[in-house]
């Protein structure tokens, strides 16, 4: 695992110091753990890629020609 050198304010370290002594783990995994958190909260906001979306959907119309379909719904707003 790549080591990294951060400086940090007294009250963050202060902090960190504490929150590890009381989760009974290192100071780094208390890090770690927050980094992870981050990225994870972060990937979901985002919005999903237009790839990843027609992966996961590819197939799952399966009431036949869907742009017959389209066009009939469509065809009820000309009425």
């Amino acid at each position: 695992m790549p080591r990294t050198i951060i400086n940090l304010d007294p009250d963050d370290k202060a902090w960190l110091d504490r929150e590890a002594k009381a989760r009974h783990v290192p100071m780094t995994e208390v890090v770690r753990q927050a980094i992870r958190g981050y990225r994870l909260a972060q990937e979901r906001r985002r919005p999903p890629r237009l790839r990843d979306t027609l992966q996961r959907t590819a197939g799952l119309w399966r009431q036949g020609d869907g742009l017959a379909w389209q066009q009939r719904l469509r065809s009820e707003w000309e009425r």
